[in-house]
């Protein structure tokens, strides 16, 4: 199975494109704090240009009717949910008809019981390592992806074209989720980047 890749923090409709022409089955758009943030009018920007592709919204302090206006204004395909939101919350959010991702962030052991909770009301989990020093998913339990019975994995966290075939290989998401591994700077992508990292996951994905 190769896995699919998310594109995050697009600020610009030309990175964008360029994603989707490279390979990326995602792309994502960043609405809480930080140098990626964009607004609802670039964002449909981003949309238009993506071409079809779902690119998803990242929230983490936002309340359900503001995200539902957001996702709306913009015509986002879903929500990626940071903070403490509830299934109740997602739940909301997929009767909208937005695919939701409910976001686990693991710093030790203990924090993979949240996984479970997680794949309530959700689409898919995104597992973000919270180890410093931690090269994308070599840090996490070879167990992850039991502890979530077939629910689909996005795992995000540090991944680069050098080290995104070492998380595959381990930890087996369905999904790679990058950022900051594929920019020249914060908030600007580098389309060689990009283009690399694509044809590391597409050369090194497990084959099932």
């Amino acid at each position: 199975m190769v896995a699919k890749i998310k594109v995050c923090g697009i600020m610009r409709p030309d990175e964008a494109a360029f994603a989707v022409t490279a390979g990326a089955s995602y792309l994502g758009v960043v609405f809480a704090e930080g140098p990626r943030t964009v607004t609802p009018d670039i964002a449909r920007e981003i949309v238009a240009a993506a071409g079809g592709v779902a690119v998803m919204g990242v929230f983490a302090d936002q309340r359900v009717e503001q995200i539902l206006q957001t996702c709306d204004r913009a015509g986002l395909s879903g929500a990626q949910l940071h903070g403490s939101y509830s299934p109740a919350s997602a739940a909301r959010l997929r009767a909208a008809g937005l695919e939701v991702w409910r976001v686990v962030r693991i710093a030790a052991p203990s924090d993979l019981d949240l996984l479970a909770e997680a794949s309530n009301e959700s689409d898919a989990v995104l597992v973000e390592p919270k180890v410093a020093h931690v090269r994308g998913g070599a840090g996490l339990p070879l167990d992850l992806a039991s502890r979530l019975a077939g629910h689909p994995m996005v795992l995000a966290g540090g991944l680069t074209a050098e080290t995104v075939s070492e998380a595959l290989a381990l930890v087996r998401p369905e999904i790679v989720d990058v950022s900051s591994g594929v920019e020249r700077q914060p908030g600007i992508k580098d389309l060689d980047k990009i283009a690399r990292f694509v044809e590391a996951v597409f050369a090194h994905s497990p084959i099932t």
